[in-house]
């Protein structure tokens, strides 16, 4: 697996999602195999894991951001990758803000000691040490913290397998998530006694990320196994699931078409 200072920091892409079953992942990875490699983040195989720690102010503005479709909207989290071993206070994470304007994604992030991350995120304090363009990245992350009085709220997990694109389909990303499991409390990004699943164990969500154009043999994939474009979003699902709002009940699922 690479390092994460080899990682790149801020990106623009345009997200597909689709809500699928493991027969049809299995069927859509041997096509993948023709034209796109493992991650080289991963294991050989492409996969790793995921462990998000999602920040929302104390009326979940973010939430409702999202379940409105709120066009122009922002959210904050911190990230670790295949943290089997454990997170200590000096392992190297992921800080994110992952704005979403229409279908354009865009994320600013930044790389930080967890302690230095949780003390920017929770305590505002501002870490040492910072090259111009992470400072800007951390005055921002700040600025949004204080404006929507950002708190942590919810943790998700979930396994990843993803794919690439080569020479030819430079900037192409196809990812499928499974074992996908949240909690609420306790919000220690060790500690996930309490997670429950936010799906069934044959639901699988696939990702269809790029920087411009989908190549053509992509859209041929999507129509011939007839997949259908969702919204879905894996933060509302856990607070969906959590209770939060016990009297309201809502759909996070959404078929665009």
């Amino acid at each position: 697996m690479s390092t994460l200072s080899q990682t790149i920091r801020h990106f623009n892409r345009f997200e597909l999602k689709y809500l699928i079953t493991l027969k049809q992942a299995e069927a859509i990875r041997k096509t993948l195999f023709d034209y796109l490699k493992p991650d080289e983040y991963g294991n050989r195989d492409g996969h790793y894991s995921i462990t998000s720690l999602y920040y929302d102010s104390p009326d979940y503005r973010c939430y409702w951001e999202k379940m409105d479709g709120v066009r122009y909207r922002r959210k904050l989290r911190i990230r670790t990758y295949d943290s089997t071993e454990g997170v200590s206070e000096n392992t190297p994470v992921f800080v994110e803000i992952k704005q979403r304007y229409d279908r354009v994604t865009q994320k600013r992030r930044i790389i930080l000691p967890y302690h230095d991350t949780v003390a920017l995120c929770n305590q505002r304090q501002y870490p040492a040490e910072l090259n111009m363009e992470d400072k800007q990245v951390v005055q921002e992350i700040q600025a949004f913290a204080w404006q929507y009085n950002l708190r942590p709220v919810s943790i998700v997990n979930y396994q990843r397998q993803a794919f690439v694109g080569g020479d030819f389909d430079i900037g192409l990303r196809i990812t499928f998530d499974t074992r996908m499991v949240s909690q609420i409390h306790p919000l220690e990004i060790n500690d996930l006694t309490h997670a429950t699943p936010m799906f069934t164990s044959d639901e699988v969500i696939m990702e269809i990320k790029a920087n411009e154009r989908l190549p053509y043999w992509v859209t041929e994939m999507v129509a011939s196994n007839n997949l259908r474009m969702v919204r879905i979003s894996k933060y509302c699902r856990s607070i969906d699931q959590s209770n939060v709002f016990p009297s309201f009940s809502v759909n996070y699922l959404h078929s665009v078409f």
